[in-house]
């Protein structure tokens, strides 16, 4: 259900301007889908959801740059990072995986052929083993940090 919910509200912050949380709650509702102010505003927060001028001056829920969304989902989903030849393995939280999956395409990393998610794992094509190597290393920096 929270993927769906998750979904729609991407689709309708970017089909309309919504404003405000009662908005966002209203669109849902005409999708059939029954949330809370408390877990929309959860929601907003997983999702990165950040508050911009549109060109007609009004405040508007959108997306963050996709680097942001990226390296949001990154922190709060992904639980081990790996690889195998040129293959990258990223084990997320249950459920996880097919949202995180979509940063990772949206970035456009170099050396990516292409990414396919389950519901808890992430398989990554890049084109060589030392790509897989390099990528592994900046997907672990922004988990680990300290490390």
């Amino acid at each position: 259900m929270k993927n769906r919910r998750h979904e729609a509200i991407l689709e309708i912050i970017s089909e309309q301007p919504i404003a405000t949380q009662g908005e966002l709650i209203e669109q849902l509702e005409r999708r059939g889908i029954k949330t809370t102010q408390a877990t929309l505003s959860r929601d907003i927060q997983q999702l990165s959801l950040i508050k911009q001028r549109d060109e007609n001056g009004v405040y508007r829920y959108a997306l963050p740059p996709a680097a942001a969304v990226e390296k949001s989902l990154f922190e709060e989903a992904v639980v081990s990072v790996d690889y195998a030849m040129n293959t990258i393995v990223l084990k997320c939280r249950v459920g996880m995986a097919q949202g995180t999956c979509a940063a990772i395409d949206s970035v456009n990393h170099q050396g990516v052929v292409g990414t396919i998610a389950g519901d808890d794992t992430i398989f990554i094509l890049v084109r060589s083993e030392a790509d897989a190597k390099k990528l592994s290393k900046k997907f672990r920096s922004e988990l680990f940090p300290r490390r």
